[in-house]
């Protein structure tokens, strides 16, 4: 059963409950982490609406497999990684990945400029090409490995280190046009 209203439940009381069909329960979860989880699918599709989808198709992945969560890691790492991986399908769905073209984006060398807000950044992010923002979100923000993200992006190590590199330098450009 759940405990009362006012005292919060840990997951691993949220699971029990989830695995019992406990309607609630279920609410409760999707409000503990559906809003960091549309910010990573946000981060990644660079949409509100393809987020908002990738999100409701995520939670009812969590729900269909909550069963199969063996509890090696927390729930909430758990769920973010079917977060990750439904907003990348989304990605590849819309078309809009874009791996790294050398002739398209030349490489300036561009210091950070001291006034940089964390808006202006996820302004600058929001504009790199879904590729480029995919992998920057998954090892920057999200704290993937090279290794991981790699598989999670279904490309090669070697092309998630180029992919970053080169993310990196766009940023370093589009940020250099906002403060000029």
């Amino acid at each position: 059963m759940l405990a009362s209203p006012t005292l919060p439940l840990t997951d691993e009381q949220l699971l029990t409950a989830c695995l019992a069909h406990n309607r609630q329960a279920q609410y409760q979860l999707y409000q503990r982490y559906k809003t960091a989880m549309f910010s990573c699918a946000l981060r990644i599709l660079n949409s509100r609406d393809l987020a908002q989808d990738a999100l409701q198709d995520a939670f009812v992945q969590v729900f269909q497999q909550l069963g199969s969560f063996r509890q090696q890691s927390a729930l909430g790492a758990w769920i973010r990684t079917i977060v990750v991986r439904r907003a990348l399908l989304t990605l590849r769905h819309e078309q809009r990945m874009e791996l790294y073209d050398p002739d398209s984006h030349p490489e300036p060398l561009v210091a950070w400029h001291d006034s940089l807000t964390g808006e202006a950044l996820e302004k600058a992010i929001g504009e790199l090409p879904a590729g480029y923002r995919a992998t920057f979100c998954l090892l920057e923000v999200e704290g993937y490995s090279h290794r991981e993200a790699a598989e999670l992006l279904g490309v090669t190590e070697g092309t998630s280190k180029s992919q970053l590199y080169h993310a990196k330098r766009l940023l370093q450009r589009k940020l250099q046009h906002l403060y000029r």
